[in-house]
């Protein structure tokens, strides 16, 4: 059983989010979080090394990949490939429960070493 409290939430300029299921929380392969994000925000361009599934549970992103923008809305699923270079953009507010293998690290164009992602951990 794993109860959210304050230190599992990661604020962002872009995002907040919410870790759930980790690898420091009791999970042995997978990382699951949510995301919170203001409409208008936009994160930056990145790729991430394992697969990501996104549900949607409240509101719409859209999302820029693979040369094209699909918009992902409310009670929908979005599965990014792994080292897909990304960029999520929330023209409303939305918010969504993210999966991956605990080991995922994100690349930034630009930036030499890959980053952790703390809520995943």
């Amino acid at each position: 059983m794993i109860t959210v409290s304050p230190e599992h939430v990661t604020t962002t300029p872009n995002a907040t989010m919410t870790g759930l299921a980790a690898p420091s929380r009791g999970s042995s392969e997978l990382s699951t979080w949510q995301v919170d994000m203001a409409a208008g925000a936009t994160g930056p361009e990145h790729s991430v090394s394992r697969e990501q599934v996104w549900t949607l549970t409240a509101g719409c992103l859209e999302v820029t990949f693979e040369g094209r923008t699909e918009k992902v809305a409310m009670g929908q699923t979005l599965v990014l490939p792994a080292d897909a270079l990304r960029r999520i953009h929330a023209p409303e507010t939305f918010s969504a429960h993210v999966a991956m293998r605990a080991d995922g690290v994100v690349s930034v164009p630009g930036e030499e070493e890959p980053r952790i992602l703390p809520w995943a951990r």
